[in-house]
């Protein structure tokens, strides 16, 4: 599986992509409430076993619906607290929430592949080293994003049609987890 590529520790931060890798991604649709963010299998165990092993764990989510008006920003703040809450509850982490919720053809924009969320999260927790970094996403974008970063890239396999080749793919988030940190 090349698990063997890197051996993560507490100063090592995790970026995770949220649609797709930590709740189920609504393909053609968006998470437009707390109701509809269902948590992918294994999940919060994957996040209870990162906590154990990452110094930082950072959610990178492009989420356009914003920009779209189909989503307000309050609800958006919502539907993450309730999810860092879940999460939390469980034994798990998450130290911070990005959302770029910019239009895909915004101009300056904050999506991935774009660095600005990751930068901003530095400006905030300034012990992150992008070589010490691990993005997990489902997306062409979020590999791009890791590696123009130096980050090591992750793919988590799904119905999504993907050209970038990342570091290592697996299935689950847990998977990963479970070789990384376990």
């Amino acid at each position: 599986m090349g698990i063997d590529l890197f051996t993560v520790d507490h100063t090592w931060t995790l970026f995770l992509d949220r649609d797709g890798v930590i709740n189920q991604r609504i393909f053609g649709g968006y998470v437009l409430s707390s109701e509809t963010f269902v948590f992918e299998q294994g999940v919060l165990a994957a996040l209870k076993i990162a906590n154990q092993g990452f110094g930082k764990i950072i959610v990178v989510t492009n989420q356009q619906c914003v920009a779209l008006g189909v989503l307000s920003e309050d609800s958006l703040a919502q539907i993450h607290q309730d999810m860092i809450t879940e999460v939390f509850s469980t034994g798990g982490r998450i130290d911070a929430v990005y959302a770029a919720i910019d239009l895909k053809t915004a101009t300056p924009n904050r999506r991935k592949p774009n660095s600005a969320m990751a930068l901003e999260a530095q400006r905030q927790f300034p012990e992150i080293d992008f070589s010490r970094a691990v993005m997990v996403g489902d997306t062409d974008s979020d590999i791009r994003f890791g590696k123009e970063l130096g980050m090591k890239t992750v793919l988590v396999e799904s119905k999504e049609v993907t050209e970038e080749v990342p570091d290592l793919s697996v299935n689950s988030l847990l998977e990963l987890m479970n070789n990384l940190c376990a």
